[in-house]
């Protein structure tokens, strides 16, 4: 089974061709060839990038081009704007585009909280009709998703990063899951699925992080594998490990059978994003 990492970013420097509108936690550039290089170097086949809300926001022009030069790689996702009175011409033109597997929602404030909200479901319409999941970065809006999931149920929606809060720096919340039960509310959802994604960022204890797996074996058994996927979230997560820790905390767990391993890191991704590289 392939080895996929459901979510990482990839980013040039700064400059005047491809300006930042803001800053994500990091060093200074990730480039496509640096992630291969660090996928590489740990045996990871394949990545889904996710193209960079923080610097990029809606232009995906950048994760493109990291495709285009690494099409076995990597997939990709592309975040959406909400707002955009012709978010289905977008949706529907992403869905055309080569190495498109998905697109995002950064569920920010300027979203409106309200389940019932036309725009978004608008847009989550679009894309269950172009086949595309759709991501949510919906920390502090469980209980909204559930509404969306309802009122969609032909539309896959996978929620980012356990649907929990996570820190870009030191020190690591006190609480680190204290939303969980709102999480694993979801699960009656069968269109809802879960990325395990940047859950070492959530350890008191530092690599192996011991302390993550009581709470993600409620997640493992609420959703099953075939609904959760691994990721590092690469590169957000530099604050608080390195990229062959986030992936060998997984890889080299007893908490995991070989079955569940297989699912979680490469198997579900593929069943629910329709994509797999090609093996090196």
């Amino acid at each position: 089974m392939a080895i996929i990492d459901v979510q990482v970013h990839a980013y040039e420097r700064n400059h005047p061709g491809r300006p930042w509108a803001g800053v994500l936690h990091g060093p200074p550039e990730v480039t496509g060839d640096d992630m291969v290089k660090a996928m590489d170097a740990v045996g990871v086949d394949g990545a889904i990038i996710v193209s960079i809300y923080a610097m990029y926001r809606f232009d995906a022009s950048y994760a493109i081009s990291v495709h285009q030069a690494h099409p076995t790689r990597f997939a990709l996702v592309k975040p959406v704007d909400t707002r955009n009175p012709a978010v289905e011409e977008v949706i529907a033109e992403w869905a055309r585009t080569d190495g498109a597997v998905g697109i995002r929602i950064m569920m920010n404030d300027d979203v409106p909280a309200d389940p019932a909200d036309p725009a978004v479901n608008r847009m989550l319409a679009a894309a269950g009709r172009a086949g595309l999941p759709v991501n949510l970065l919906c920390w502090g809006r469980l209980g909204q998703v559930a509404g969306l999931a309802a009122r969609n149920p032909g539309t896959r929606l996978v929620i980012d990063h356990l649907g929990l809060q996570q820190p870009f720096e030191p020190p690591v919340p006190a609480e680190p899951f204290a939303a969980l039960p709102q999480l694993l509310a979801l699960a009656e959802h069968d269109n809802v699925a879960v990325k395990i994604s940047g859950a070492g960022t959530l350890s008191h204890k530092g690599y192996p992080f011991p302390d993550i797996w009581d709470p993600l074996a409620r997640i493992f058994d609420a959703f099953g594998f075939g609904r959760c996927m691994w990721g590092t979230d690469w590169t957000r997560a530099t604050a608080f490990l390195t990229y062959a820790q986030g992936v060998d905390a997984f890889r080299l767990t007893e908490r995991l059978t070989d079955a569940e391993r297989g699912a979680l890191m490469g198997g579900t991704v593929q069943a629910i994003y329709g994509w797999a590289p090609t093996k090196r």
